[in-house]
């Protein structure tokens, strides 16, 4: 007897064996599958990740590989690491939880598998959930935590999903760093013993470390082959990640929320939903699992992820908190001059009470500042009208400083122990308001909604958050619920992100937090973008932006030009190295034009220009990083190529600056080798052109043998740079 099931585009038979039906349950992309072991009665089994595999093969892998429970769980046989962890209203802390059912649901493109389990004596429930994409190889896996009990249920640990991988030279690829220096590359091979990648920040959840790994399943990381799996986690609060390399055959890793300060008090019927982990393998290295992940975030986990970005002037480090019409209007002015579309005003328009003059006062009190700016935000909008570019603004909306009118009419609404003064911080006065209260997510929405109601032509937001949860105290949860505290935070502000996009769905908005503190995939579904770093240091933002784009899209980087000396290092860098960093991201403006020559305006102009010739093919098109900074050869190069492979953009850019040293010829990638190619320079600042300027290779040679890329730039002596960059445009023959 057989009975049929149709899952994730298969059809699975699934073979009766007495009164139970055992079948393999397949969750499938285009290139990827997922195979469990699902006999009703037992518990669900991991049977194999990675390739789409074939349906005949299917059939025997429960007799040739080691099966392992797709959910460990806490109490009975658990000598390692679980993914779930209770404690019964009776005090029992074990859970033994069997399959009761599959179901099968088609979502957005997507095709979403169930797994119900069942505690075998306690009414406690468990639903394993994968949604698989069918236009992009992304599988994501979460969990859905409920029970009957007549007493609540803590939850001690709740991880969103685990994966075992198959033991021998493996490699994880992780980022790490802090405010002025995000997202750091480390590579290092996984050894006996337990890592954790882990934050409790509270707040901003990317600075130090990062929800997002690569594991390299064949020795040491190659961005251009080899087998990989990529993993996010898709969520903006605290977090945790877990490799146990047990004594077993396999390295067990887990994903999910970070337990610690936070166990949850599960009432009856209560749904517990753990956010979604993003996992892709590709066999094409490093850089072909970004270019999953990227596809993946520009179709489904990007707000607006397949709309071309404006290319903008920020007024931050031209002025800081110096704000007035006049100048202003002058920055409008000069980015509209130089081919821009977007003037952002930056932190210090607001405040009556208090004025907003620095960092110690006012966040809260959103009123613009009418000795500042005596014509108000239309004021402004009228000069952008003027000047031909759309207008932003920036606001911090989930903080107060206690020098605020905000904070003097309620002090109930921030994070604050009870009988505790509460921690302060950035400039001594800053405190976190507490979004689990529904007033504070009303106050955050509106502040949103009165600036778009009252000015409708805000083009671009730009969202900050400069502190960390450094208060453990809610004034508005219950005592017995304080360790619902960070997740309900978070769970509050995701609602008020919801409000925002579902009234305002087109208008840009800017996840920055103290820099890049919240790159991460939980944020990305409501924000446009995010900010990669305060550092604005082109050298520095190669390596940042090389580790940012190992889980996220060019489009969602952004990446400005700015001063030279840098405000953050004091390091001077040629305004064209500068220019050919940021081409690579979002480009934008960090800079007082006022301060620029006319030279320097009119080069400007000019690489605004050819940045609009190659935006869609940076913002939208697939990565292939070439030569890594982190590998000190003395460059570092990557490219874009669009989908049909019939334009690419290739940049290359020196590190290291010594007399007589020797780099690496780069070899180009994502090509295809029967088309031919020309070449032709961006940027250039040399009088001759370059001997490959408008001659033409086979995508073979171009990805065989390279270019060969002079090591500094020709100029007359008084403009000799100690720095060199190229930008080159690679476009089919029609």
């Amino acid at each position: 007897m057989k009975q049929i099931m149709k899952l994730s585009g298969w059809v699975l038979a699934a073979c009766c064996s007495g009164a139970l039906m055992a079948q393999n349950v397949v969750v499938s992309t285009p290139h990827n599958s997922l195979v469990l072991k699902a006999k009703e009665g037992e518990t669900p089994k991991v049977l194999y990740y990675g390739g789409r595999i074939a349906e005949s093969d299917v059939q025997n892998l429960s007799a040739t590989v080691v099966a392992h429970n797709a959910f460990p769980v806490y109490g009975m046989n658990c000598p390692s690491e679980s993914a779930l962890a209770v404690t019964h209203a009776d005090g029992n802390y074990s859970l033994d939880m069997m399959l009761t059912g599959t179901s099968t649901r088609e979502e957005n493109n997507a095709t979403v598998t169930v797994l119900e389990m069942k505690d075998r004596v306690y009414p406690f429930y468990l639903n394993l959930c994968y949604r698989a994409y069918q236009d992009a190889d992304v599988i994501e896996a979460w969990t859905e935590i409920r029970h009957t009990e007549k007493k609540p249920v803590v939850l001690r640990q709740f991880a969103s999903a685990y994966l075992p991988i198959r033991r021998g030279n493996v490699w994880i690829s992780h980022l790490s760093g802090s405010w002025g220096n995000e997202g750091c590359l480390t590579q290092e091979a996984l050894t006996p013993g337990l890592q954790v990648i882990k934050n409790r920040d509270g707040v901003r959840n990317s600075h130090s470390d990062h929800a997002e790994v690569m594991f390299s399943l064949e020795g040491q990381p190659s961005e251009t082959n080899g087998e990989v799996i990529a993993a996010a986690l898709c969520y903006s609060g605290n977090y945790k990640l877990r490799v146990e390399t047990h004594d077993d055959d396999y390295h067990h890793f887990f994903a999910g929320i970070n337990e610690e300060h936070s166990p949850y008090t599960l009432k009856k019927d209560e749904i517990f939903v753990t956010p979604e982990l993003a996992l892709t393998y590709s066999s094409e290295g490093l850089s072909g699992g970004s270019r999953n992940l990227h596809r993946w975030a520009r179709l489904h986990k990007l707000a607006n992820g397949t709309t071309l970005r404006k290319i903008l002037l920020n007024s931050w480090e031209g002025v800081y908190f110096d704000i007035n019409q006049e100048g202003m209007d002058q920055m409008m002015k000069d980015i509209a001059s130089m081919g821009g579309e977007l003037f952002v005003m930056d932190d210090g328009w607001f405040g009556q009470k208090y004025p907003r003059k620095t960092d110690n006062s006012s966040l809260g009190d959103w009123i613009v500042d009418t000795e500042k700016l005596p014509e108000g935000i239309n004021g402004l909008l009228r000069s952008a009208r003027n000047h031909g570019v759309k207008f932003g603004i920036w606001i911090e909306p989930e903080m107060a400083n206690t020098v605020s009118e905000l904070y003097e009419k309620h002090p109930d609404w921030i994070l604050k122990a009870p009988e505790r003064d509460p921690v302060l911080g950035r400039g001594g006065t800053q405190v976190v308001l507490d979004l689990a209260n529904p007033a504070v997510q009303d106050f955050v929405f509106n502040l949103v909604d009165t600036l778009m109601n009252r000015y409708p032509e805000i083009d671009y937001i730009k969202w900050d958050a400069n502190m960390s949860v450094m208060n453990h105290g809610s004034q508005y949860l219950p005592a017995t619920e304080q360790g619902h505290l960070f997740i309900a935070y978070h769970r509050g502000l995701e609602q008020v992100w919801k409000r925002v996009r579902a009234k305002y769905p087109r208008l840009t908005i800017q996840a920055c937090a103290s820099g890049g503190g919240r790159a991460n995939y939980g944020v990305l579904p409501y924000f446009d973008e995010f900010w990669v770093s305060d550092n604005t240091d082109a050298l520095q933002r190669v390596y940042m932006q090389w580790g940012t784009s190992y889980f996220f899209p060019a489009i969602a980087m952004a990446s400005h030009i700015s001063a030279a000396p840098n405000h953050q290092t004091g390091r001077t860098i040629p305004l064209k190295y500068r220019i050919d960093v940021a081409m690579s991201g979002r480009l934008g403006m960090e800079i007082q034009p006022k301060h620029m020559t006319d030279e320097e305006k009119e080069f400007c102009r000019k690489a605004i220009a050819d940045y609009k010739r190659i935006r869609p093919i940076v913002q939208q098109g697939d990565i292939y990083r070439l030569l890594s900074p982190y590998d000190r050869q003395g460059a570092a190069s990557l490219m874009y190529v669009t989908e049909r492979k019939d334009e690419a953009v290739f940049f290359w850019w020196k590190t290291e600056h010594f007399v007589n040293q020797h780099l690496p010829r780069v070899r180009m990638s994502g090509l295809d080798p029967q088309r031919l190619y020309t070449v032709r320079e961006l940027n250039r600042v040399e009088k001759y052109p370059l001997a490959v300027e408008g001659r033409t290779f086979t995508g073979r040679y171009l990805m065989e043998q390279g270019l060969e890329i002079p090591y500094s730039h020709r100029m007359e002596s008084h403009k000799q740079m100690g720095y060199s960059s190229r930008v080159l445009l690679l476009e089919a023959a029609k």
